[in-house]
């Protein structure tokens, strides 16, 4: 019996040995006999569930006005305790490209990064090597990123060396390459204040005099409101590059074409465009134009169009969503509402630009992160469908329920919604409170209807609006002599586009604008051209384009 009992334990001490190497050798345990983390996730699984343990990311977001943090919320306490992960969110306290040069300059970078992919920064943060391939770390850490990120975005922001550094949020794929029209409203918009207008009899502004003789009527007929001045006309701030009331949203007004006969086009020298830019320097002339429109930032802005000061404006409508439901709640008289804005010679209906396969920004994972692993991993969850029901839509029975098969917001959630975005995100952090991999596909189902108000500002744009993809990034220069050029000749524009509009005359406006031609001319325009006609070949090649 005692030999028998010696070799059951022999027997167990073997079998012990063997399961103690087994556990402590093979790759795919850890001590704590979960999945080990170092493992790539294969067959498309998904790859953040192997490891949930605590872990917190610096995420340096490029936007001043960005001040939501992560963890004060339902939302962002319920992601991080699924996946494991804290997100430290760091914004610029003043000028984003300043704030962003400087850690390009001194190649730190927190671990992810969320850009503008119109801004130099991208460029720059990938040809000097300061952020990781999103692809390559999928191959190594995480199949299932290849699995649920979009094969367009992907193609659209491959670089030239074969790898994809950044996604992009609220991005539409080209669908239908024949074909440029565009479901999804557009964010452009011509405003006018109801109440105003209506009062000075809904004049037709699509003309250079119809469009002069509102603004002189509503001033005059309604100098104060809010026992302040009247604004007649506003538009979008200033900034280092220009405006985009008047370089994007008014030459797409005017159906100022992206090309001609194969090349792309130079829309601000179009007669068109000029004609109504001394439209506006007339607007000046005749006291039209307020000093604020020149200065004011965005914030400011808002507070004015909170107040209805404006009489009209040339404006992204989500942009002012906020201050139109306040305005419909105050008076619904004195909302907002779009009409037929500048239009050109012939009339002929606007070309609004949608959105489009670039999207809004690009997020990239940096070469300085301390787990490009757990990174990679919780990109790929944040652009799946169930990252983005988590984040847009929430906990289950706290801000969504699901009626008739159909998931959606609760009742009480979208009425606070519509009244108070800040109260919204504090109570829930749902809907777009967290923007930075949304994806627009993705969460239009579960998106409430829009309030009266805002429904006005989206119906308008349907049937205007076109997918411009093939039209965008023509100008990612990096640091190449383009580059310079293109900084020179842009910051001269965004001067000469202010001295225009304050010229005193046409003959002063003509004289200032033949300088910045001779300027651009001598700073290497050419190249510009030359430049951004490959590029748009690029882009056709990328969407398949044979035209």
């Amino acid at each position: 019996m005692r030999s028998k009992t010696r070799k059951r334990v022999k027997i167990m001490l073997m079998l012990s040995m063997v399961c103690i190497i087994f556990t402590s050798c093979n790759p795919f345990y850890k001590k704590s006999g979960q999945l080990d983390s170092n493992s790539v996730s294969k067959n498309n699984q998904e790859g953040w569930k192997l490891d949930t343990s605590p872990i917190t990311f610096d995420w340096y977001i490029n936007y001043s006005w960005f001040g939501t943090k992560w963890g004060n919320n339902p939302v962002s306490k319920y992601v991080t305790q699924k996946t494991g992960v804290n997100l430290n969110f760091i914004t610029p306290s003043g000028d984003e490209t300043e704030k962003l040069n400087t850690m390009i300059t001194t190649g730190k970078l927190p671990d992810i990064i969320t850009l503008g992919y119109y801004e130099d920064g991208y460029t720059k943060v990938i040809k000097n090597k300061l952020v990781l391939p999103l692809d390559k770390l999928a191959e190594k850490y995480d199949t299932y990123f290849m699995k649920v990120a979009d094969k367009q975005k992907l193609e659209w922001y491959r670089q030239s060396d074969g790898y994809v550094y950044g996604y992009p949020n609220f991005s539409m794929p080209l669908k239908d390459i024949n074909n440029f029209r565009e479901e999804k409203p557009s964010n452009q918009t011509f405003l006018v204040r109801k109440d105003i207008y209506e009062a000075i009899g809904s004049p037709d502004m699509r003309t250079p005099e119809g469009f002069l003789s509102a603004l002189e009527k509503a001033k005059k007929l309604f100098p104060i409101v809010n026992g302040q001045a009247l604004i007649p006309l506003g538009l979008h701030e200033f900034n280092n590059s220009g405006n985009l009331s008047l370089d994007s949203l008014l030459p797409n007004f005017l159906a100022v074409p992206w090309e001609k006969e194969g090349k792309i086009y130079d829309r601000i020298t179009d007669s068109e465009y000029l004609k109504w830019l001394k439209t506006l320097r007339k607007a000046n002339e005749l006291g039209l134009l307020s000093k604020e429109v020149f200065v004011d930032r965005r914030s400011q802005m808002e507070e004015k169009i909170a107040e209805g000061r404006y009489f009209a404006m040339l404006y992204q409508r989500t942009d002012m969503a906020t201050q139109q439901l306040k305005l419909y709640e105050d008076d619904k008289n004195k909302i907002y509402i779009p009409i037929e804005g500048p239009s050109n010679s012939n009339l002929d209906p606007p070309t609004l630009s949608g959105d489009s396969v670039s999207g809004w920004t690009v997020t990239l994972i940096s070469k300085n992160c301390k787990d490009p692993m757990r990174a990679i991993r919780f990109l790929s969850y944040l652009i799946s469908e169930e990252g983005n029901k988590d984040l847009y839509l929430g906990i289950r029975d706290l801000s969504f329920e699901e009626v008739n098969g159909k998931e959606q917001f609760k009742p009480e959630v979208v009425d606070l919604l519509n009244k108070d975005i800040i109260a919204f995100e504090n109570k829930y952090g749902a809907a777009n409170t967290y923007w930075m991999l949304l994806d627009s596909n993705l969460i239009e189902k579960w998106m409430p209807p829009e309030p009266e108000p805002l429904k006005l500002l989206e119906d308008w744009p349907r049937g205007k609006t076109y997918n411009f993809s093939v039209y965008d990034n023509l100008n990612n220069f990096g640091d190449s002599e383009e580059s310079i050029a293109y900084s020179k000749i842009s910051s001269q524009w965004q001067n000469i586009l202010k001295s225009l509009l304050i010229s005193k005359s046409n003959k002063e406006f003509d004289v200032l604008l033949n300088g910045f031609l001779t300027y651009r001319e001598k700073e290497g325009y050419e190249k510009l051209v030359t430049y951004r006609q490959q590029k748009y070949e690029e882009n056709k090649k990328k969407l398949n384009m044979n035209k």
